[in-house]
């Protein structure tokens, strides 16, 4: 029950924003009593604690059963562009999104939100460095792979309001060729 009360939280929060997201429609969503809702979480801020640790958690098993599944050789960096492309385009993004919006104004929900995305964010760009090879030790190396996360956040955030699936496509194109040219790479073999 206390899983289906997380995995609705998120849906709803990428479906109605923070906004429109409250303790009854998650219930509702979850098919749970709203007795049993106050049971496991007795505020909406004790659901959303929860639902960012649960969120911190999802991301991370996305992200590593998606690089597992990368393929080597020849177009390697613009797999793991789609690959973290996808990511940022997942209900999952969106619901943080909505979580990161509603805690620049609420101090208590950037007191949790904050230190998980903390993590995720040094997550994140360490698993992209390993799936890019990159040899971080040379200069410039980290700047590249933040850009590269940077950029895809940028683009997820902008598919938000419109599908730009065709701009995307392009865009992870060119940064491909650009990092398989300028990223420097603890192996010889590269793309």
């Amino acid at each position: 029950m206390r899983l289906r009360l997380l995995e609705a939280t998120v849906q709803c929060l990428a479906e109605h924003g923070w906004a429109g997201t409250s303790t009854t429609l998650i219930s509702q969503r979850a098919g749970v009593s709203r007795g049993a809702q106050l049971h496991h979480f007795p505020t909406k801020t004790d659901l959303v604690v929860a639902a960012v640790e649960h969120l911190t958690l999802v991301r991370g098993d996305e992200l590593a059963l998606a690089a597992a599944a990368l393929p080597t050789g020849p177009r390697r960096t613009r797999a793991v562009l789609e690959m973290l492309g996808d990511h940022f385009t997942s209900d999952v993004f969106v619901a943080a999104l909505e979580l990161w919006v509603a805690a620049r104004t609420d101090p208590a929900l950037l007191a949790v939100v904050g230190p998980f995305e903390r993590v995720t964010g040094r997550e994140t760009h360490k698993l992209t460095v390993e799936m890019l090879d990159a040899d971080e030790s040379q200069p410039g190396s980290r700047e590249l792979v933040q850009a590269t996360l940077d950029l895809i956040r940028g683009l997820g955030l902008a598919n938000t309001i419109s599908n730009d699936q065709a701009r995307r496509s392009r865009i992870l194109d060119r940064w491909a060729a650009v990092l398989d040219d300028e990223l420097p790479r603890r192996s010889k073999e590269q793309g």
